[in-house]
């Protein structure tokens, strides 16, 4: 009877014989299984063999050995004389071994004079020690060639009689860079895995190599979705907000280490978004979006992205950032694709736990995951059941302990910038007392 409040003994309609199921309530992934799921359809990327400097920021793909000797030959390694050490045995200020020079030789020289007994060579830093010559006394230690008998600042030309006095003894060796001594010839430089910076570019160089293969950084496109979106600088009308994710994600995968590309925010109109998508497909390894993902009337993004094909958008059992989509753009071999949650809290969370470790698989490194270490939380936390939570917390090494920083909200940027870290709460953990050790991933690091 209508407005019975008796529970009815009629079978319902759909468990008639005949009639459908109710659907399946929709499957929710838990953070690990997409994270597994993501980085199972990723590898790192072919390796290429670049120029050095635009191999700044690669991984080495190969094992680079010396070809030769580093330094390529013994030189002096300060402005002075070439010297045998039996000619200044003994000398003093008073007593100064009194020698003639017999030559000068500069950075880059090719032809060498001996040195014999009672004699020395002016040299400069980085310049070959010639034959006969066992040491360098620095110009500190002589006279400069002035004649005067008095220690100088810098050598001079020679007096007319070309002497030079050195005013201490030189030892065996001294002030010389050996052949070798830095790099031997046949010995691995630099291993297979090895990130690329300036001091590894400068050591490639010196060995002579060109170029070098490497795992090549990814091309990292990233825009944002959303008709209520201005560019910061612009007004901002009634129910606009300034897109800030396409400038916090840019940022994050150049610091994970990929070539990022900001497109900027894309209005809710699905032909705009899909002309924008094929614009960037030629020169992406990754395509990364914010917004878009929930269920929503505006939400044009999973419209476009499905249509393509090859990309699934699921629920995960975390907070915030439980929208998420993945996928690939043309297929099997297509692009990789990345859709996160419009709020700027989910966006970057989901950034750092999904697109980074996508990233750096990519390039191709040893650790693809931020370090997680445990510390002790001096406040209560409260999470929901059966969500895995991720807060924002200021982590000190020093005491090895965590505080939040902020609320739960996902529209916090003001705390979200001041955090060095993620606290961690499991999913079936609904409250922490004070004092609890919690999980906490590091930022900054």
């Amino acid at each position: 009877m209508t407005g019975s409040t008796e529970p009815s003994t009629t079978p319902s309609a759909c468990c008639d014989a005949g009639a459908d199921p109710a659907p399946a309530a929709p499957r929710l992934w838990t953070v690990d299984e997409h994270l597994a799921d993501v980085l199972a359809a990723v590898g790192p990327l072919p390796a290429i063999e670049l120029q050095l400097l635009d191999a700044q920021g690669c991984r080495l793909d190969e094992d680079v050995i010396a070809d030769g000797d580093l330094p390529p030959f013994d030189n002096s390694s300060m402005d002075g004389y070439a010297v045998r050490i039996a000619d200044t045995e003994g000398a003093t200020d008073t007593y100064p071994s009194v020698l003639s020079v017999v030559g000068d030789i500069a950075a880059g020289a090719d032809e060498l004079p001996r040195v014999g007994p009672g004699q020395a060579a002016r040299i400069m830093t980085g310049a070959p020690l010639p034959p006969g010559a066992r040491a360098v006394a620095p110009v500190e230690w002589t006279d400069g060639g002035t004649g005067t008998g008095v220690a100088a600042a810098a050598m001079t030309a020679p007096v007319p009689d070309e002497e030079v006095r050195v005013l201490r003894p030189v030892a065996e060796g001294a002030h010389i860079r050996r052949r070798g001594s830095d790099v031997t010839a046949g010995t691995r430089v630099l291993e297979a895995g090895t990130r690329l910076g300036p001091a590894q570019l400068g050591l490639l160089a010196a060995i002579g190599r060109p170029t070098v293969k490497v795992r090549p950084r990814p091309r990292v496109v990233v825009l944002s979705t959303g008709s209520e979106l201005v560019q910061p600088g612009e007004p901002v009308g009634p129910g606009q907000i300034a897109d800030s994710n396409s400038f916090t994600l840019t940022a994050a995968a150049q610091e994970a280490g990929a070539i990022a590309y900001r497109v900027g925010a894309v209005p809710d109109e699905a032909e705009r978004l899909r002309a924008v998508l094929e614009d960037q497909l030629g020169r992406a390894d990754l395509i990364v979006t914010s917004g878009g993902v929930s269920v929503g009337a505006y939400d044009v993004v999973k419209e476009v992205f499905e249509s393509y094909g090859g990309v699934d958008f699921r629920r995960l059992r975390m907070q915030p950032g439980k929208p998420q989509g993945f996928g690939r753009i043309g297929g099997a071999a297509g692009v990789p694709l990345l859709a996160l949650p419009g709020n700027p809290v989910s966006a970057y969370i989901s950034f750092e736990l999904f697109v980074r470790p996508v990233i750096r698989t990519m390039l191709g490194a040893a650790q693809v995951h931020r370090p997680v270490v445990r510390a002790l939380c001096p406040a209560a936390l409260r999470s929901p059941a059966g969500r895995r939570q991720f807060l924002r917390g200021r982590y000190s090494a020093a005491d090895g302990t965590v505080e939040p920083v902020g609320g739960a909200g996902s529209h916090l940027v003001g705390a979200l910038a001041r955090a060095n870290c993620l606290i961690t709460v499991p999913e079936d953990t609904t409250a922490l007392p004070a004092g609890s050790a919690v999980d906490v991933v590091l930022l900054d690091s």
